[in-house]
């Protein structure tokens, strides 16, 4: 079990500093929220990843359930991964508005929920507490009400950049989780 709180960790890790490295290509863009919550969010998971390198989260030994987690982790950043490679230059930090050439992104994974990114990061989240500590469900639960208050700041930015298109996008595509939220 210890292998797959490694591997866990060592995918964290590799998601994160891709994740960094890539956010230099991003449009330059004017932030809408305090950057507290982004900073305080990667420093979280920065500990998470860690202690989960030196075993000290670990308390699950059930393998078929560490299996599943680790499932969900990778599907979970491999979904937020394909978001924000599919959004490009239109990606930012969370709440942020593009000083110009603000795009409305309605295709790939962005067809089947409004927030890809968002919503990849949970489920890796939450395989991350199926994998070694369901205690950690308490990460996923703050974050998801994080990432909801960001999505409502969002939309008003949505609505304010695209008043024709994003309606009719909202009303068809799911914030979080398709056919859900």
């Amino acid at each position: 079990m210890r292998s797959i709180a490694l591997a866990i960790g060592i995918v964290w890790a590799v998601f994160w500093v891709g994740w960094l490295v890539a956010a230099v290509t991003a449009k330059r863009g004017r932030r809408n929220g305090s950057g507290f919550a982004i900073r305080a969010g990667i420093v979280i998971v920065g500990i998470l990843v860690f202690r989960l390198a030196r075993g000290h989260v670990h308390s699950n030994d059930d393998v078929v359930q560490g299996a599943i987690g680790l499932a969900l982790v990778v599907c979970g950043l491999a979904f937020a991964v394909w978001a924000r490679v599919h959004i490009g230059r239109n990606w930012g930090p969370p709440m942020t508005v593009k000083l110009s050439g603000h795009e409305l992104i309605t295709s790939g994974p962005y067809r089947f929920v409004r927030n890809p990114i968002y919503s990849g990061i949970l489920l890796a989240l939450l395989g991350t507490a199926v994998a070694l500590n369901l205690l950690l469900l308490i990460i996923v639960v703050g974050l998801g009400g994080y990432f909801v208050y960001s999505c409502k700041v969002e939309e008003r930015i949505m609505l304010r950049e695209h008043p024709d298109s994003y309606p009719a996008y909202r009303s068809r595509t799911k914030m979080l989780i398709p056919f859900v939220l």
